[in-house]
């Protein structure tokens, strides 16, 4: 196993959500380690751009690519001018999603449907792009960014809590169907994270200690410590590693 590039260097990576947050994270580390990276965002051009630059400055070659991925003519263009620009897709980091909800007789039938949409229809939109040309190259390692809340639900965020385990179940049945084509699908599932989508819950210092103490390490992820188990799945290390949904929360949500 090549310990230096972690088999990464000249890979081709999507990275939906590629703007802020995690997905930025996700960018960076993959162009430090030498892989070439298509930031997707939907309406935060600027963002996108930075996110590209930060990338270049690594030494990576990086673009930016708008699209809905809820939308299925956008993830398909998504995937065509990708592979237009690099001539293979090695790498799917479906990361993409919305985080709003309410108590369930309060939540909008738009509401349940742009959170199902976005974080779940989007997740397959991308991958039904993404496959056929990974079963071409007989390659091909896609990981789902879910959440804890799919895998224990959550009070409050029942529309986000479906559609994240709504990508677990996703994730497992994926796995199965593509491993023979060497294609390994997992998930990483985390818990808090210090993202521009949590900020606000964060602010409520009473909130924020009472999240704090379901934690044993005592503190939120960094978008970098979900970056990172992301991308060790997709690399040479993880080759064995399929249909695993793989947890990083600080131990408050242990499951088998």
């Amino acid at each position: 196993m090549n310990s230096g590039s972690l088999g990464l260097a000249g890979k081709v990576a999507i990275v939906t959500g590629g703007s802020r947050g995690i997905g930025k994270a996700v960018v960076d580390l993959l162009a430090s380690f030498g892989a070439k990276v298509v930031v997707n965002y939907v309406r935060d051009e600027a963002a996108a751009a930075a996110t590209v630059a930060l990338a270049r400055e690594r030494g990576a070659d990086a673009i930016a690519i708008q699209a809905d991925v809820a939308q299925l003519t956008d993830a398909a263009r998504l995937a065509n001018e990708t592979l237009e620009r690099f001539g293979r897709i090695d790498f799917l980091i479906c990361n993409a999603g919305i985080w709003e909800g309410g108590p369930v007789e309060s939540i909008s039938e738009e509401l349940w449907d742009k959170t199902i949409e976005i974080n779940l229809k989007g997740t397959w939109s991308v991958c039904r792009a993404a496959v056929p040309i990974m079963k071409q190259q007989t390659f091909g390692r896609i990981v789902i960014v879910s959440s804890t809340a799919g895998q224990r639900g959550e009070a409050f965020v029942s529309n986000y809590a479906a559609s994240k385990g709504g990508q677990i179940s996703f994730t497992k049945s994926l796995s199965t169907e593509l491993a023979s084509f060497g294609i390994n699908v997992n998930c990483v599932a985390p818990g808090w994270v210090e993202t521009e989508m949590t900020t606000e819950v964060f602010a409520d210092k009473a909130g924020l200690e009472a999240i704090l103490s379901t934690i044993p390490r005592g503190r939120m992820a960094t978008a970098d410590e979900i970056a990172a188990p992301i991308v060790f799945l997709c690399s040479e290390w993880a080759d064995h590693i399929t249909g695993e949904i793989l947890n990083v929360n600080g131990g408050s949500v242990l499951c088998g």
